[in-house]
């Protein structure tokens, strides 16, 4: 098996029925701002290309966001881009307490316990989190098609880089659109670094992998990327 661990947290766009809709129209809850628009394909196609385990959350980031701790803002967002989530306006510290324990505990549970196992049975871990984000963002068009993201430890992205130099499918660049600075790397910090282990944040512009063909082609692309990374 692969040591590829990949991780999606904004996979899907699912709210608990007992939430309805958070005051949001179906177009908002159908944008990127509930979910990676494309991300749990591409991850699904690289964990079976890689033989890597795959851990996703089943619920939208809108409820809250895996990305982020619970101190957060972010974690349950109130303003996300051009929307205001009446849902989440206000929340006092019982809701926000039921949501994480719902939802952000099991899920960085489980991988913790995957992290575990693999270490017991000496098996090596590397961290892959995979996410989309919009091409067009607070009115502003973003040129970079591909980014690989990296908090204090830059080893596997430096050689995702240099390999997508020797491939240049697509624009990609280091820690954009976002980077540690804007409290992306969350999930790096909190299961690659604080366990000694390699890891890596991609970001895919979502119209790239918005059908099956260009969720077949970037999964492919970033499969090999991480597959040169690993044997260099």
């Amino acid at each position: 098996m692969s040591p590829v661990l990949i991780i999606c947290e904004h996979a899907s766009r699912v709210l608990p029925q007992h939430f309805g809709n958070l005051g949001l129209s179906e177009e908002a809850l159908s944008s990127h701002i509930a979910w990676d628009p494309g991300a749990l394909a591409v991850s699904r196609g690289m964990s079976a290309a890689l033989d890597a385990t795959l851990v996703h959350q089943r619920f939208s980031r809108l409820i809250y966001d895996c990305n982020r701790p619970p101190h957060s803002a972010g974690a349950m967002p109130e303003v996300s881009e051009i929307y205001t989530i009446p849902g989440n306006q206000h929340l006092g510290v019982a809701e926000r307490q039921a949501r994480t324990e719902a939802l952000y505990v099991p899920f960085h549970d489980r991988i913790r316990a995957l992290i575990k196992d693999r270490t017991a049975r000496g098996q090596r871990t590397v961290i892959v989190t995979v996410h989309s984000f919009t091409p067009v963002y607070m009115g502003a068009l973003r040129g970079v098609e591909l980014g690989i993201l990296h908090d204090t430890d830059s080893h596997l992205a430096d050689r995702m880089l240099r390999a997508a130099q020797d491939a240049p499918l697509y624009r990609t660049e280091r820690n954009k659109p976002y980077g540690p600075e804007d409290g992306v790397t969350h999930t790096l910090q909190l299961h690659g670094i604080a366990n000694g282990l390699h890891n890596v944040m991609i970001e895919v512009r979502n119209d790239l992998v918005a059908d099956d063909t260009g969720q077949g082609v970037v999964a492919d692309y970033l499969t090999g990327l991480i597959q040169k990374s690993l044997d260099a």
